[in-house]
């Protein structure tokens, strides 16, 4: 690929453009707001004109609403030899190329599962979509030329392609984006509410259940109504799970009651469930991956022992973050780090010169991995086929 043109020159269009033009790809930038292009440009993601000739990839940066109008533009006045988007909601742009578009045939859906709570393309980023999976949703019509096209662009980008159908796409972002998005606004939004001394105790957990709620308005409204099937989906399971645990509340608000019991049964359910649901997610670190090497590190089970190795792998750069403890025995532990490469061998020599018993293994080797087993940092969207081929 030697020239692209992106539509759109927000936070999406202009990492995209930024990550590609120090590739070596020359990019056009076009925004409906002349001087958010121009800012593009001027952080050095392109050029802020229209193209001599046709561009190999048109990447369409705009809301989901909009992606089918500017598609249908684009490819009348032949602006590239093939189109993909970056929208989060697939169906809907989709039905659009296939009723609207000159050439569907031109057009793959596409969407990184890459953002930030900032917009507008000072917020851009070139590393942005580095290690995150790029779901491509090719209709019947979508040729290979325009699939191949779209995975270069993620290649460019140093992101990972996720094949799906756009219906399957939709309903897994209902669940795993667009209704975590209304749950922190909703929650956000009873802050105004809330006691006088509130920020006096508000803590970090706030901050994480909430951060998500300051994205522009405008653009989730757009993509909310965009997926509204499949949201109203999740709130109607999300309605009944409260319907359970509103009554099990009250029930443990009243001193002696004889519901107590199930009260407490209700709102433990709930919450183990809560704790089961969180081993679905992947590793979400930036460059993290299943193959990423392990090392293990044997913890003598003794007061301070555990925070001497913290120290000591702090000072590598390694956070406690990184770390999972397990097989404790009473008088032995082990530590695990899961780290990238380029530290883990580092991290075993400084630890082994420590006095500490450590070894490092390959994360394809690892529990739960063997066999031919698919570990949790290798995981994917339900429904996902992890692969640089369509599916048949």
């Amino acid at each position: 690929m030697r020239t692209m043109a992106v539509i759109g020159t927000g936070l999406i269009g202009t990492s995209v453009a930024l990550a590609v033009s120090r590739r070596g790809v020359t990019v056009f930038l076009s925004d409906r707001d002349p001087a958010a292009a121009r800012t593009a440009a001027a952080l050095g993601a392109g050029l802020a004109s229209a193209p001599a000739a046709p561009v190999d990839l048109a990447v369409i940066a705009v809301p989901p609403s909009q992606v089918g109008a500017v598609l249908a533009e684009a490819q009348e006045r032949g602006l590239a030899d093939s189109y993909t988007d970056v929208a989060s909601v697939k169906a809907e742009p989709e039905r659009a190329a296939l009723s609207r578009a000159p050439d569907p045939h031109r057009y793959v859906g596409g969407h990184p599962l890459a953002g930030r709570e900032r917009s507008g393309p000072l917020a851009a980023r070139a590393d942005l979509f580095r290690g995150r999976n790029w779901v491509l949703t090719p209709s019947r019509l979508s040729s290979d030329v325009a699939f191949d096209r779209a995975l270069e662009l993620i290649a460019l980008c140093e992101a990972v392609p996720v094949v799906m159908h756009s219906q399957d796409h939709d309903a897994a972002v209902a669940v795993t984006s667009h209704v975590p998005h209304l749950m922190a606004s909703l929650m956000a939004a009873r802050l105004r509410e809330g006691p006088a001394d509130l920020p006096s105790v508000a803590g970090q957990g706030l901050r994480d259940a909430t951060r998500i709620a300051g994205g522009d308005s405008r653009l989730w409204g757009d993509i909310l109504q965009a997926n509204a099937p499949a949201i109203a989906g999740v709130l109607k399971e999300l309605h009944t799970d409260l319907s359970r645990l509103v009554p099990a509340l009250d029930a443990l608000a009243r001193p002696g009651g004889s519901e107590r019991d199930l009260g407490m049964r209700t709102l433990v359910d709930l919450l183990d469930r809560g704790i089961s649901g969180l081993a679905e997610i992947p590793d979400a670190r930036p460059g993290s991956s299943s193959e990423d090497p392990c090392v293990r590190v044997a913890v003598a089970d003794r007061p301070g022992e555990l925070a001497r190795l913290l120290a000591a792998v702090a000072e590598l750069g390694v956070a406690a973050d990184d770390a999972c403890v397990e097989g404790a025995d009473g008088t032995s532990f082990a530590v695990r780090f899961s780290v990238p490469p380029r530290i883990a061998d580092r991290l075993v020599a400084a630890l082994d010169a420590g006095g500490w018993d450590v070894v490092r293994e390959q994360g394809g080797e690892r529990d739960g991995e063997r066999d031919g087993e698919q570990g949790l940092g290798g995981a994917t969207l339900a429904g996902t086929v992890r692969s640089g081929r369509r599916p048949q």
